[in-house]
C-alpha cells in the first residue's frame, strides 16, 4: 500500500532521438480504477474499467453474520443505467442486463457498519458522525474469474470533498492504493490520540471508564511487547480504532479485528454503561491478543494455513503474560490451564494441522499456546526471548515454517511428540499431552484424570 504521490519523469537528452525501441514504455492502466468520495451526507464510488465484460464482482463478498445474506444491495446504489445486482459463485456481482457493463460506472452508497461473515466490517461509524471504511471491500475482478486467480490490476482512492481522510495516524488530502490495500481511512473530525507507542481513535461516547482503562493499558502494552520482542516492522506507528454502537442493546457486543498496523474494535450494548470488570479483561485480553500479531503475525507469518496455531497458540501466551503484568489480580494459571483443556478436547482422534477443516479454529490457539510453554520450557528462556529469535531470523521472508518453529525447540523427540499432535491428534490426547509436557519439563500432575498445569 502507498499514498497517492506525484511522480515525474525526467528524460535523458538524448531520449528525444533513442530508437521507439528504446524508450520507456508507459505504465499499463489499472484493470481497474475506484474513486470512493464522501461530498457531506453523500457517499460515491465511481468505477473506471480498462475494458468491458459482461458482469465485474466484488472479490470480497462476505455475507452479514446474522441473516446471512450479501450486504451491499442493501446500501448500495447502482446509478448507471442498466446494471443490476447479482449474486454468483458466492460474490456479489454488477452484470448488464443486455450486452456489457460500461467502462463508468457509479454507485451511491451508506456506509455499513455490519458484522461480516469471516471478513471485516465495511465502516465503522462514530458517534462524532467520522465514519472509517474498509479498503478491500471496494476491488473488483471480471465475474466468473477464479478466486486463484491473480486480481487485475487496481488503484483505489478515497477523498473527503470538505477536508481531509485520516490514514496511519496522519491527515492527507486524499489515500491511493494499488491493489490491495487491507486497511481503514477515517473520514471525518475525528482527532487521534498520538503517544510514544500508539495512535489512537477512540469514539468520543464510548463508555469514560472503558476508555480511560484501555488507553492506560494499550500503551503499557505494546512498549512490553517493542522491549520483549523488537520493534515491530509497520509502517507509521501501531493505530487503534474503537468505534461506539450505543447502549441500546442489552448486554455487550465486542467485535475486532488486526490489520497491517491496525487494530479496530466495534463496541456497544448496555452492559458498559458501568464499570464492569469482566467485560474489561475481555476486552483487554482481545487488544493484547490482537496487538501480539504486529510481531507474530506481520513481522513473521505461518506458511500454510494448517500452521496457524503458530501466530495463534504463541499470540495468545503473549496476551495472557501482556495482562497479567497490567493486573496482579488476573489469573493467568486459570487461562493456561483453559488453553490446556480445550487442546485435550479437541485433538482426540484428530490432528491440529486439519481444525480449520473442521471449524475447530480454537484448536489453533489452545494447541499452539500449550506448544509455546512447552518450547519455553525445553529451550530454558522464556518463550518472548524464544520466539524474538525466531521472528529475527526469518525477518528477511518473512516466513516462519513449522519446520523452522519445531527445530527451534533443540529436542528432536519433543518436535516429534508435536509433529504426531499436529497430524494425527491422539486416542487419548491427556496422556500424550502429559507426556509431551513431562519431556518438557513443565510442572503439572493428573487428577480424577485430567490435566492440570502446576
Amino acid at each position: 500500500m502507498r499514498l497517492l504521490a506525484l511522480v515525474g519523469f525526467l528524460l535523458a537528452p538524448w531520449a528525444a532521438v533513442a530508437a521507439p525501441s528504446d524508450r520507456p514504455t508507459p505504465r499499463e492502466r489499472p484493470a481497474v480504477e475506484v474513486t470512493v468520495e464522501r461530498d457531506g451526507d453523500q457517499w460515491s464510488a465511481r468505477y473506471r474499467f480498462a475494458r468491458e465484460v459482461p458482469a465485474w464482482a466484488f472479490v470480497r463478498s462476505a455475507l452479514i453474520q446474522e441473516q446471512g445474506t450479501p450486504w451491499r444491495p442493501l446500501s448500495w446504489v447502482i446509478d448507471t443505467p442498466g446494471l443490476a445486482w447479482e449474486r454468483r459463485d458466492g460474490r456479489d456481482v454488477i452484470a448488464a442486463a443486455d450486452g456489457s457493463v460500461p467502462r463508468e460506472v457509479r454507485i451511491r452508497f451508506r456506509p455499513a457498519p455490519l458484522t461480516l461473515q469471516a471478513d471485516y466490517p465495511p465502516a465503522l461509524a462514530f458517534t462524532d458522525g467520522s465514519v472509517a471504511l474498509f479498503t478491500d471491500h471496494f476491488l473488483m475482478a471480471p465475474a466468473g474469474q477464479s478466486a486463484d486467480a491473480a486480481l487485475p490490476r487496481a488503484k483505489l482512492t478515497f477523498r473527503d470533498r470538505r477536508g481531509q481522510v485520516l490514514h496511519q495516524g496522519a491527515r492527507y488530502d486524499s489515500a491511493s492504493f494499488d491493489g490491495e490495500a487491507g486497511t481503514y481511512i477515517l473520514f471525518g473530525p475525528a482527532a487521534p490520540l498520538v503517544s510514544e507507542h500508539l495512535t489512537t481513535v477512540v469514539d468520543p461516547a464510548l463508555p469514560a471508564w472503558f476508555r480511560d482503562e484501555l488507553l492506560a493499558f494499550l500503551p503499557q502494552t505494546l512498549r512490553r511487547y517493542s522491549d520483549l520482542l523488537g520493534v515491530p516492522n509497520i509502517p507509521g506507528k501501531p493505530m487503534v480504532m474503537m468505534s461506539w454502537g450505543g447502549a441500546g442493546t442489552g448486554g455487550v457486543s465486542q467485535s475486532g479485528s488486526v490489520l497491517p498496523g491496525l487494530i479496530v474494535m466495534a463496541l456497544q450494548g448496555s452492559g458498559m454503561s458501568a464499570p464492569n470488570p469482566a467485560v474489561f479483561d475481555r476486552a483487554r485480553w482481545f487488544i493484547a491478543h490482537e496487538a501480539a500479531h504486529f510481531w507474530l503475525g506481520q513481522m513473521v507469518r505461518y506458511e500454510t494455513a494448517r500452521d496457524a496455531w503458530i501466530t495463534e497458540g504463541g499470540a495468545d501466551l503473549l496476551a495472557i503474560r501482556a495482562v497479567a503484568a497490567a493486573d496482579p489480580m488476573y489469573d493467568s494459571r486459570k487461562e493456561l490451564q483453559r488453553e490446556v483443556d480445550d487442546c485435550v478436547r479437541l485433538t482426540k482422534g484428530r490432528g491440529i494441522s486439519s481444525a480449520g477443516q473442521r471449524g475447530e479454529h480454537r484448536a489453533y490457539y489452545a494447541c499452539g499456546a500449550v506448544f509455546s510453554l512447552v518450547a519455553e520450557a525445553a529451550s530454558g528462556r522464556s518463550f518472548e526471548a524464544w520466539i524474538r529469535g525466531l521472528i529475527a531470523a526469518n525477518r528477511s521472508d518473512g516466513v516462519l515454517s513449522r519446520a523452522e518453529w519445531l527445530a527451534a525447540i533443540g529436542n528432536p523427540q519433543i518436535a516429534a511428540s508435536i509433529e504426531a499432535l499436529l497430524d494425527e491428534g491422539a486416542k487419548e490426547p491427556g496422556t500424550a499431552l502429559a507426556q509431551l509436557l513431562t519431556q518438557a519439563k513443565v510442572p503439572h500432575e493428573r487428577e480424577g484424570g485430567r490435566l492440570i498445569l502446576k
